[in-house]
């Protein structure tokens, strides 16, 4: 590590301790959101066969109040609107027909599940396409570092260019090896993400479904 940073010139260390902070902080968005995806898939899973195998709506509702996980926010959601609309309450929040509020309320709770899963991939993607630019900034000021140093020793073999330049190159190396786990990290999670929104989605139709058939009572 330490020859890694014994470059002539600071500009080039200082890029290339910019690259190691930056892989370092994309390995910790990515452990971090994989970790709370994990969790979250088995809180998922848990919470529906529990749903889907109660009795009737009220135990559907005893269910949702001590679940855990994206669908279980998105189901409490829904009972929480239900109770809102079984005391007929006299706000614009609740004005129009049962379905239509009911509707939103489940959609505005996707929204807000779905934007805290959003956080990290902005952070992903942006470093996923400057590495390499950054990578390419040192190199390039590497190489006209060192060949003003040839340039002012009057040397031009092999051994004397061959080594700065070889250096230089580094740096392009590392933002494009610091880019590819990035860029990897924010198409997985991403495609993760649409997974989700599309089983929350599918529990919302079905959720408006039965609190159709249960005349919008919680």
């Amino acid at each position: 590590m330490n020859e890694l940073f014994s470059t002539e010139s600071p500009v080039v260390s200082t890029t290339l301790a910019l690259l190691v902070l930056l892989s370092v902080a994309t390995w910790s968005i990515a452990l971090m959101k994989l970790r709370r995806q994990l969790q979250d898939r088995q809180r998922n899973r848990a919470f529906l066969a529990e749903f889907w195998a109660a009795r009737d709506w009220s135990s559907a509702a005893e269910v949702a109040a001590r679940g855990e996980g994206d669908v279980a926010r998105l189901a409490q959601s829904g009972f929480a609107e239900l109770k809102a609309l079984g005391a007929e309450r006299q706000d614009l929040m609740h004005t129009g027909a049962p379905q239509e509020v009911l509707e939103r309320q489940l959609r505005q709770q996707a929204q807000n599940i779905q934007r805290s899963h959003e956080r990290g991939l902005a952070e992903l993607a942006t470093i996923g396409s400057t590495s390499p630019f950054v990578g390419l900034f040192g190199t390039v000021w590497g190489i006209m570092h060192a060949l003003q140093n040839i340039g002012q020793s009057g040397a031009a073999s092999l051994d004397v260019v061959a080594g700065p330049i070889g250096e230089a190159l580094v740096a392009t190396a590392i933002g494009i090896a610091t880019a590819l786990p990035a860029v990897m990290a924010y198409n997985y999670f991403l495609r993760n993400l649409r997974l989700r929104v599309a089983e929350l989605d599918n529990f919302a139709h079905d959720f408006l479904r039965l609190a159709l058939k249960h005349n919008f009572k919680g």
